[in-house]
């Protein structure tokens, strides 16, 4: 049986925009990775605030717990996930900035009538501070999912597939935008196309099914395009 053509093929059929959150809709990253930094110095292992995003980017709280422990050969207390959590809320809740562009692509979207989910390494607890902060929650209301909250992180599948059959869609007729690696591999390993948020020079895996823009306002033009060339193949 020959596999379903994917989200932007001509050929297929585009049904659901799955974000991820920070550094694609919101720029938490670079302050979620400098906490995570300061709790690995606590425990001993030996990274600076600007080495933080190179080493925790992506990651959900389990897996950088499992580095930390790792890294220093020190067992982190049971209660390490969940404070290291809060720290992360009262963070968002003080402030936290929209990426470039967000709000417009949003709108653009809603326009052409896609139906939008977010899947995340953060808590939904921390997204929804995020989004809060950010003037976002109109948008995500009921369609935010976590990765972490499922024991299940990236680059694991599970919460794309997750979103993808909360929608009652198919993975084919996902579309994925994601600016980490991390998040980029469960997108392709959970069968959906993705476009991956990079600036231009930086370094790009090569993988199947990968699309990359260099700013948000990109992407509504993206869907858009292939909705039109989509509905011409089906003759809608």
């Amino acid at each position: 049986m020959m596999a379903a053509p994917l989200a932007l093929s001509p050929d297929g059929q585009l049904k659901l925009v799955i974000f991820d959150c920070d550094g694609v809709l919101v720029d938490s990253e670079e302050t979620c990775c400098r906490i995570s930094a300061e709790e690995a110095r606590a425990a001993g292992m030996d990274v600076s605030d600007k080495n933080a995003v190179a080493t925790f980017s992506g990651m959900a709280l389990p897996s950088v717990k499992k580095i930390i422990e790792e890294k220093t050969g020190n067992q982190l207390p049971s209660d390490w996930i969940d404070a290291t959590k809060k720290r992360f809320v009262a963070a968002m809740r003080q402030g936290v900035e929209a990426i470039d562009g967000v709000h417009a692509m949003l709108e653009d979207i809603r326009k052409l009538g896609l139906p939008v989910r977010v899947g995340s390494n953060s808590s939904c607890e921390e997204m929804e501070a995020k989004f809060q902060a950010t003037k976002m929650t109109q948008y995500f209301e009921n369609r935010i999912h976590s990765a972490q909250d499922m024991g299940i992180p990236k680059p694991r599948p599970d919460v794309y597939l997750y979103a993808a059959q909360q929608e009652g869609v198919n993975p084919a007729n996902c579309v994925v935008l994601e600016d980490s690696n991390t998040g980029a591999r469960a997108a392709v390993d959970a069968g959906m196309v993705c476009v991956l948020l990079r600036a231009k020079g930086e370094p790009v895996p090569e993988w199947p099914n990968l699309l990359v823009i260099h700013h948000l306002s990109e992407f509504a033009p993206l869907l858009q395009k292939t909705l039109l060339k989509q509905a011409e193949f089906h003759g809608v």
